[in-house]
């Protein structure tokens, strides 16, 4: 399943209630000391390159605090965007400017950061075929989010949660006896969803394989063990790859012929864009 804005569009509202229940709490004390009447214009800036995501958590933080603050962005969801590059103008009561403003960015800058790593992961792929993959290690709260921002990115989503794909890992396999047994009950559960199981190294592929394998993932093989796993596999399983993959190193990854690479750190290490909203 591919997140985009029509799947996550119901979970915007209530992550923005809570994020702002928890940062805004009875009141804004600070923001009281400004007159009620007065109005204020102002835009954000990015002090760094990146790609932007997040918009409708943005947009959906000042409406929450106030419904009739204006916002207009310059910049299309998904874009890169350049240091220093005005994103948006917001008009709108200055107290509610002053009360949106940080629990707004948070989303934006998380989203946006998310969809810049993204990028460049997918960037070091090019040419490969081989395609990018997030994992479940995202923030709390912020799965649906962050994986919207994967595919802002470029990236695409593994499964989305423990609901709708059967990947049976280590202790999977451990609880059930073996690979095999483990493949076997899977495979009587239901036909329709998709299966796949994790192996740690070329004896257990090729229990997987005989087993009736249709995607295998290669949990931290090196370079060389990749090229022995697709040798073995003859295309008879979709292969993934996944642990100590970094920027560095995912192209010759990729390069060994496998068919997907995942990563939690896309979600999990993820640096926040530095946004800034100034008044002007």
């Amino acid at each position: 399943m591919q997140i985009n804005l029509e799947n996550v569009s119901e979970s915007i509202t209530e992550q923005v209630r809570l994020v702002l229940l928890e940062d805004v709490g009875t009141g804004d004390v600070t923001a009281n000391l400004i007159d009620a009447q007065q109005t204020s214009n102002a835009k954000v800036i990015t002090r760094e390159a990146g790609v932007l995501c997040g918009q409708a958590w943005f947009d959906e933080t000042f409406k929450q605090v106030n419904s009739n603050i204006e916002i207009d962005w310059q910049v299309k969801e998904g874009s890169l965007i350049k240091a220093e590059q005005t994103l948006c103008t917001i008009t709108g009561q200055t107290r509610a400017l002053l009360t949106a403003e940080r629990a707004a960015l948070n989303f934006l800058q998380t989203l946006a950061g998310t969809a810049t790593t993204t990028k460049q992961y997918v960037d070091k792929l090019e040419g490969t075929g081989v395609q990018i993959l997030d994992t479940r290690k995202t923030i709390p709260g912020l799965r649906l989010a962050q994986k919207y921002a994967v595919h802002c990115g470029g990236g695409k989503n593994h499964r989305i949660g423990l609901y709708d794909m059967i990947l049976i890992k280590e202790n999977h396999i451990a609880s059930c006896g073996s690979i095999t047994t483990a493949l076997q009950k899977a495979q009587a559960v239901n036909n329709e969803i998709e299966i796949e199981i994790e192996v740690e190294n070329l004896d257990e592929l090729e229990q997987a394989l005989n087993a009736g394998a249709k995607r295998v993932l290669l949990d931290n093989f090196s370079i060389e063990t990749l090229k022995q796993a697709v040798s073995l596999n003859q295309q008879r399983a979709k292969l993934e790859v996944s642990g100590n993959i970094t920027l560095e190193n995912i192209r010759d990854y990729a390069l060994t012929g496998i068919d997907y690479i995942s990563s939690g750190a896309i979600t999990k290490h993820v640096r926040a864009l530095d946004l800034s909203m100034q008044f002007v």
